[in-house]
């Protein structure tokens, strides 16, 4: 069962306390902050989308997004199906999701059209401000213009077991100054959802703890691939 925001600021104090020197033990940090208020509601979306959804028993489970622009995070991440079942919710939600990828796909001819279809955003990955500092701009701008603009990825990176999460969607979003939205799929639920909604604390430990908490008992269709909701 999810927990409550009260409950994920206690997993990050003990995270933080067990892992800081016994100094800084009375100085566990508060942890992320959930947004409750869904200002961004779903009213239109593919019924097509839906109903091939429903003809393989899945369902969507949405009910809005805190802002026009953020970071939504899809775990677990363990079989290519999930970028099938993710497409076709985000379809029938009717939301633009954006993604990174690799400037050069983006010049193959069909390829690059068909990326950019599915809303592929390509980046330079030797770009000076890295990948990271190229989509947090880009999320800015879309701040500052009021254009709706959310991205998502998975902390994976992979479809492989990995021990932990890689921490550029942490840092999209801090520096961007976007909440960031847990999104999952459950495959013994067939159930592709967002979860909850947080305002980042800064202390990446503290806020995982607390995004661990939230998403257990999510399962992937391959469970074992999973990786912990930890910082690489």
């Amino acid at each position: 069962m999810p927990s409550t925001s009260a409950e994920c600021w206690d997993a990050g104090a003990r995270e933080f306390a067990a892992s800081a020197p016994a100094t800084l033990a009375d100085a566990a940090p508060a942890g992320p902050a959930e947004l409750a208020a869904r200002p961004v509601r779903f009213d239109k979306g593919s019924a097509l989308a839906r109903g091939v959804l429903r003809l393989f028993g899945w369902r969507v489970v949405a009910d809005g997004l805190p802002a026009r622009q953020g970071v939504v995070v899809v775990y677990p991440h363990t079989s290519n199906w999930d970028f099938v079942w993710a497409m076709l919710a985000k379809w029938a939600l009717g939301v633009e999701i954006t993604f990174w990828g690799k400037a050069t796909l983006f010049r193959i001819p069909l390829m690059g059209r068909w990326l950019r279809w599915l809303g592929g955003i390509p980046v330079v990955r030797d770009a000076p401000n890295g990948v990271v500092g190229q989509m947090a701009q880009r999320l800015r701008e879309a701040r500052e213009r009021d254009e709706f603009m959310w991205l998502g990825l998975s902390p994976e990176g992979t479809r492989r077991f990995t021990p932990g999460w890689r921490s550029g969607f942490h840092q999209v979003a801090l520096q961007a100054e976007v909440p960031v939205v847990l999104a999952y799929l459950d495959y013994p639920r067939r159930e592709v959802g967002l979860d909850s909604a947080w305002r980042l604390s800064g202390d990446a430990r503290a806020d995982l703890a607390c995004f661990a908490r939230r998403l257990q008992g999510r399962t992937g269709r391959r469970a074992a691939l999973a990786a912990p909701v930890r910082l690489l």
